[in-house]
């Protein structure tokens, strides 16, 4: 089978591809016409325009576990199955969740700014921050992510509340002491509130100026799932006029693209959308890659992670 990646990715990941005899199965990289088997990023946009300029396309395997960068309709129509990988992003996430999570309400990059600037005053009572120990951290999306999100928290003395569009089973609530509430009630009693959800359009702009509104005034929005799960340009009023105490984004609504107004604001901390991004991580990704593409290629789809 013919495989065209989208992009240049940890060749140690791909070894069982290519280094191993698979049976009857060979694999060769080639171009995008040819191939049989498209290798796509997250952050590489696949239109219906591409997918049907493949005529030989049988599999998209995504490396990430969001696939909205995909034409799933296109893929539908072409009977092509696509692939997520989405196991190997929960424990980094989650991990830049929780950092994001003491960055902003410790105010480290502002310190580490400051130092550096020369313009730092040392005293009791200056560079006065905010603990996470007995905070209320309120997960919108308690999956996988969230909930090794939640593990962390709690560790740090958090009180967990979650909303989900299903209330989780009871042993899962207990194993992280948390309690399910309404979509309003985690806006309004969250210290912390953290976005982790998939993507879709009914979510677009699920935190926008009135969700916002209700949120408190010493709440902090932390986003590591998708950019467009915020209005931005709400987001950057609330925080220029103290509606919410600060924000923590690893994702941007227009991504790449990311706003000068949020470049200007003191009260937030920015990373390039980098949840996934340790190099364990992207090993760990390419290597469910190649589980997608060999389990495919033998025919098991009961093994594969199917999106489509």
């Amino acid at each position: 089978m013919k495989i065209a990646f989208t992009t240049k990715l940890p060749q140690e990941g791909f070894k069982r591809l290519f280094d191993e005899k698979n049976g009857d199965l060979e694999f060769e990289i080639s171009d995008f016409a040819d191939a049989d088997i498209l290798v796509s990023t997250f952050d590489f946009s696949v239109p219906g325009e591409m997918i049907e300029a493949m005529p030989n396309l049988r599999l998209i395997a995504n490396f990430g576990a969001g696939y909205n960068n995909i034409d799933l309709d296109a893929c539908r129509k072409r009977h092509i199955c696509v692939t997520n990988t989405p196991l190997p992003v929960i424990e980094p996430t989650a991990e830049l969740a929780f950092a994001l999570m003491i960055d902003i309400a410790r105010r480290v990059s502002e310190f580490d700014r400051l130092v550096r600037s020369g313009d730092a005053q040392f005293g009791v009572m200056r560079n006065l921050s905010h603990s996470l120990y007995g905070k209320t951290l309120g997960i919108i999306g308690m999956g996988r992510i969230g909930q090794a999100l939640a593990r962390r928290a709690r560790a740090a003395g958090m009180r967990i509340i979650y909303h989900n569009r299903h209330k989780l089973p009871d042993e899962i609530e207990q194993k992280y002491d948390a309690r399910y509430v309404d979509f309003q009630t985690v806006l309004q009693d969250s210290d912390f509130l953290s976005l982790n959800l998939p993507y879709t359009p009914d979510v677009h702009h699920l935190i926008g100026k009135p969700e916002l509104g209700m949120m408190k005034r010493s709440a902090y929005l932390i986003n590591t799932a998708r950019g467009a799960h915020v209005e931005e340009e709400a987001l950057v009023e609330a925080l220029k006029n103290g509606i919410i105490a600060g924000a923590a984004l690893d994702v941007y609504e227009h991504e790449p693209a990311v706003s000068t107004a949020l470049l200007e604001l003191p009260n937030i901390v920015l990373s390039p959308h980098t949840g996934t991004g340790t190099w364990e991580g992207r090993i760990a990704m390419a290597e469910n890659v190649t589980d997608n593409i060999l389990a495919f290629a033998k025919g098991r789809k009961e093994d594969m992670n199917l999106v489509y």
